[in-house]
């Protein structure tokens, strides 16, 4: 048994998200964790609102609410919209926690003490109709690089390139949208990643099986113009992890915070903290995920992400990590994704575009939107989404093959030999048949699962599915029965020991209807079919079971046209 680590990236707190915040790091990263836990590994799965800078400020003067409570309502909102889908995190955090603000004075201190963190004079953005510095996520402009009119001040969203303030074209501020923008110089700490560079590009080259797109940004910003630059990590804000060296002020920086994306990444550390402080652990329990003195040395540690923070988990947290001299866990995988579009368009938290979380829950069972989201999941491109489309997968997919196999197999049988597995005969070459080609199917998933290759697997899932429905109507036990009973129970037997093996295997990608599955089975759990044959025969004759209610209905075209209407705005 392996230990895993998997961590999810953080969703901001300034509202619900869309669909492609899901499907870009936490439905994979579920479907892993359940994937890995099914296979008997033990994992800590971790994910935490990301709570600090001007976002924040922003969406809580909006709604009229101290920051500090609003920040706590949102964490209960994402909290209740995680569950919902089903994710099955270990522990969901807070970066505002109080293990954050510790441990993310911790490594700053560390840095400082290390030479890593420079006290820099330099110009900011100030605007007058705002009466604030604006961070640089918060002036909006045309990006110098491709002509984007809506590029923020760090980076680029259409090019991803690394941008500051000063350099877009006609910049205003993302507070007000006033153009009356002026240069002061204020005092910011640095951290001299640029000392790093050579380690990191060493430690991401020893990467040899991450993804392209993962290694292909992280080279893109250590080699692009002047290689990797110092970065900022800390803001004039009132709301976030004040600048001290532990419990000792820092001179000069009195009334500054760190920045969002210095103590973002620490919050996985933190929140692995949280976790053994709600269960009533001491330290030992989360320092031994991450601390290699500590046992962390045999851990696998994976990382979940859109591809827009593929810099700062490849360059900016090892940076931190590595220079701050310590024994901590460095990731080991890094899978990213690119982006999920909507209807020709991009989802944007911001313009509201798209369907968002809370509303694709209150149309639909989460398992339909988890279903479709991961076997169109958008790994080595942007993936489309559309109403046709997904109308299309759920009812082809979900209704057509998985739930059809289940529908026709129970009743069939509870209409002619009641509701427990019946004996009938015993297996012939077509039961045979099923199994060989299982265990090929089989062993293909689990190493597309293996391999975190989340569309492929979808794909061998459906195969295997699909399996079924063939046997079952080239087996055609309503027609045995007629002149064969016998060979008929013998048929839905193998049959009913199929919707068990469908539910284990169907599990991380469609938890909710593969308990319903084993539940109308009569089963709590069931093991993970190491040895398929074994498996087809684990529910014996007399087994009792009960016929569920439809697993997935499907998707009318009025339906469809009526969501296509209402979602065409936005929120």
């Amino acid at each position: 048994m392996s230990r895993i680590l998997i961590t999810s990236a953080l969703p901001y707190i300034n509202g619900i998200k869309h669909l492609g915040n899901l499907v870009g790091s936490q439905l994979p990263s579920d479907v892993y964790a359940r994937y890995m836990r099914a296979r008997g590994h033990e994992v800590m799965y971790i994910c935490a609102t990301d709570e600090h800078g001007t976002p924040a400020e922003i969406a809580a003067a909006k709604a009229g609410k101290p920051v500090a409570e609003y920040c706590a309502e949102m964490w209960q909102t994402q909290k209740a919209i995680a569950d919902g889908f089903g994710l099955s995190f270990d522990h969901f955090g807070r970066s505002s926690s109080r293990r954050n603000h510790r441990l993310t004075q911790h490594f700053a201190a560390r840095l400082d003490a290390a030479g890593l963190i420079r006290e820099v004079s330099e110009k900011m953005i100030y605007s007058n109709a705002d009466g604030r510095f604006l961070p640089d996520r918060y002036v909006e402009g045309t990006c110098p690089n491709c002509g984007y009119d809506s590029a923020r001040g760090d980076q680029c969203e259409n090019c991803t390139k690394q941008l500051d303030p000063t350099d877009l074209i006609d910049p205003r501020s993302a507070i007000s949208g006033s153009t009356d923008l002026e240069v002061r110089e204020t005092k910011h700490l640095f951290l001299c990643q640029s000392v790093l560079a050579g380690q990191l590009e060493a430690w991401i080259d020893s990467k040899t099986d991450w993804p392209l797109l993962t290694t292909s940004i992280a080279k893109k910003w250590l080699r692009d113009g002047d290689g990797l630059q110092d970065r900022g990590i800390t803001r004039d804000l009132d709301w976030g992890i004040p600048v001290q060296k532990g419990d000792a002020p820092w001179p000069g920086m009195e009334g500054k915070v760190f920045y969002v994306w210095f103590d973002a990444p620490i919050e996985y550390i933190a929140a692995t903290a949280e976790w053994a402080d709600a269960t009533g652990q001491d330290d030992g329990a989360w320092e031994r995920w991450w601390r290699t003195d500590k046992g962390a040395g045999d851990v696998r540690y994976v990382q979940f992400m859109g591809k827009d923070n593929v810099p700062f988990h490849t360059l900016s947290f090892p940076a931190t990590i590595i220079g701050s001299g310590e024994p901590w866990k460095l990731v080991d995988y890094i899978k990213s994704f690119n982006y999920l579009n909507y209807q020709g368009g991009q989802f944007s938290t911001s313009k509201g575009r798209g369907v968002f979380q809370d509303q694709a829950l209150e149309i639909l069972p989460a398992d339909y939107w988890r279903w479709w989201l991961m076997s169109n999941v958008p790994e080595s491109s942007d993936s489309e989404f559309t109403w046709e489309n997904f109308q299309a997968g759920v009812n082809k997919d979900l209704a057509d093959v998985l739930g059809n196999f289940v529908s026709r197999v129970t009743k069939f049988c509870r209409s002619r030999f009641g509701e427990q597995v019946p004996e009938g005969g015993d297996w012939t070459e077509a039961e045979r048949m099923v199994v060989a080609g299982l265990t090929t199917r089989l062993a293909a998933y689990q190493a597309a699962l293996d391999a975190m290759e989340m569309r492929k697997a979808a794909a061998e899932l459906r195969a295997i599915w699909v399996e079924g429905n063939e046997y079952l109507q080239a087996a055609a036990p309503w027609a045995a029965f007629k002149t064969d009973p016998g060979r008929a129970a013998a048929v839905v037997r193998f049959a009913l020991n199929l919707i068990r093996f469908y539910a284990v295997l169907s599990a991380p990608f469609i938890p909710h209807a593969a308990a319903q599955m084993l539940q109308a089975l009569g089963l709590d759990a069931a093991d993970w079919p190491e040895d398929v044959e074994a498996a087809l025969s684990a529910l014996p004759a007399g087994h009792g079971f009960a016929t569920p209610d439809v697993l997935f209905a499907k998707i009318t075209d009025e339906q469809r046209e009526a969501w296509a209407a209402r979602f065409a705005g936005g929120r």
